[in-house]
């Protein structure tokens, strides 16, 4: 039969009279080809350093790079080159105000202390946010970005990409089929801080060097010269902008245990440090977590150590040499055996070797879905697929709240009594700076 030609200008009378079209599927478009509705716009805030891995994450992940934010030009300048297309930024505000409409997602790659006001800004216009570890600086702040996520129903994720990974599953997995018994006790490591810290704040002077936007990067901190021992890098350890090497890590290493174990809020955190400096976090410290008995599940101590002090060597280790095995690391006590992995969750393995040959023969059932990496997880969350695991309602927020209350027992010097069901601390009188900032004017969520 013959194909009935439609004219131009009859097709779009039909459109404009309200004829329904559907989005044709990928797959009819042809090997190779996105369709629109496939593709994300992304704008990245901080594209420096782990930023400009954000950056090129999301983009392998089949994201639309759009725009792209820093103020410093230096730190940006591989991002900038890369993604030659890319609207370029250096005010967060000024982009999302001016290019909401083409924007769908952001990412958040920023010190610390910027996350939480550029993800507000983010989902209030309902865009889907990404905000690397840990979530924010303070836990008021944390409690405002869930709350936000909430409310404006958008797809989020915090980069503590080993939630999203292998490892993680099969550690739940392995433990959930009894392979160390009952755990008992968490030991967790790190080389960090690889930073100074320990420090009182500088008085020397400095010229801004001319590439960096000294106040935009200040962002809602207290006002103070530029000084390098601040930015780009050595930002982590003053408490102004960051949250030392416990807010560094331990949104990765005790984010294994915090998800398998249902941790949730601790009872009890006793801290431990070298010298405490007012501005800065110690040179190294120690702090022990007790999580209250749920269910099934006994009380658990959990034990974080930084500055590079090692946890001691279990029996099953005999050569002295051989441990620790990394400079940052897990282990998991049980009544059966010890498990042991790496910060991220990658590579772990069981210390009896024969139980670990029979799980790597006859592993347990897969239990927990697996992803395609922690970029295309919260891509598919943003087209409307399931939310990423680390999302900041059910998990990021939670997990990064049980961080921050260490650093408060740190920063106080005093053993914590917590309300294991609201986080509330108990014994103690806490400085409101500590737990909720004030920002500086301009600067808001």
């Amino acid at each position: 039969m013959a194909r009935k030609r439609i004219s131009r200008r009859k097709f779009v009378g039909d459109v404009s009279a309200g004829v329904a079209f559907t989005i044709v599927p990928r797959h009819v478009l042809g090997r190779g080809y996105r369709a629109p509705s496939d593709t994300v716009n992304v704008a990245c805030i901080g594209v420096g350093g782990m930023g400009a891995n954000d950056v090129k994450g999301v983009a392998k992940a089949g994201a639309n790079i759009y725009a792209l934010c820093d103020v410093d030009d230096r730190q940006g300048a591989a991002s900038f080159t890369a993604f030659p297309k890319a609207k370029r930024f250096k005010d967060f505000r000024v982009m999302l105000e001016q290019e909401a409409k083409h924007i769908d997602a952001v990412t958040v790659s920023t010190p610390d202390h910027t996350h939480t006001v550029a993800g507000m800004m983010a989902m209030k216009l309902g865009k889907h946010t990404r905000i690397q570890k840990p979530l924010a600086r303070t836990i008021w702040e944390v409690r405002q970005l869930v709350q936000a996520a909430k409310k404006y129903k958008v797809a989020t994720q915090m980069g503590n990409q080993g939630h999203a990974e292998e490892g993680t599953r099969q550690i739940r997995e392995w433990v959930e089929a009894g392979a160390i018994g009952t755990v008992r006790e968490i030991q967790l490591w790190t080389n960090r801080p690889i930073w100074p810290q320990a420090l009182d704040r500088p008085l020397d002077e400095y010229f801004t060097p001319s590439w960096l936007d000294w106040e935009l990067w200040l962002g809602p901190a207290p006002a103070r010269p530029y000084h390098p021992a601040y930015a780009p890098f050595k930002w982590r350890g003053w408490w102004d902008f960051g949250t030392g090497a416990l807010g560094d890590i331990a949104c990765h290493s005790m984010d294994a245990s915090f998800w398998a174990l249902e941790l949730g809020y601790p009872t009890r955190i006793e801290p431990e440090s070298t010298k405490l400096y007012s501005e800065s976090a110690p040179a190294v410290s120690r702090l022990t977590y007790y999580f209250g008995s749920k269910g099934d599940r006994p009380q658990i101590k959990v034990v974080w150590r930084d500055g590079s002090l090692f946890p001691w060597r279990p029996k099953e280790v005999t050569d002295p040499a051989a441990w620790p095995f990394d400079t940052s690391g897990q282990m998991w006590v049980g009544d059966d055996g010890k498990l042991v992995a790496g910060i991220y969750g990658e590579n772990p393995r069981v210390l009896d070797e024969a139980r670990q040959a029979e799980l790597t023969a006859h592993p347990p059932k897969q239990k927990y879905p697996r992803t395609e990496g922690v970029y295309a997880e919260w891509l598919g969350a943003c087209k409307g697929g399931a939310p990423a695991g680390s999302n900041f309602a059910d998990h990021a927020g939670p997990l990064t709240e049980m961080v921050l209350l260490g650093n408060l027992a740190v920063r106080t010097g005093q053993v914590l009594d917590i309300n294991g069901q609201t986080g509330e601390i108990a014994n103690a009188s806490i400085p409101a700076e500590y737990t909720r900032p004030e920002y500086r004017a301009g600067w808001s969520v």
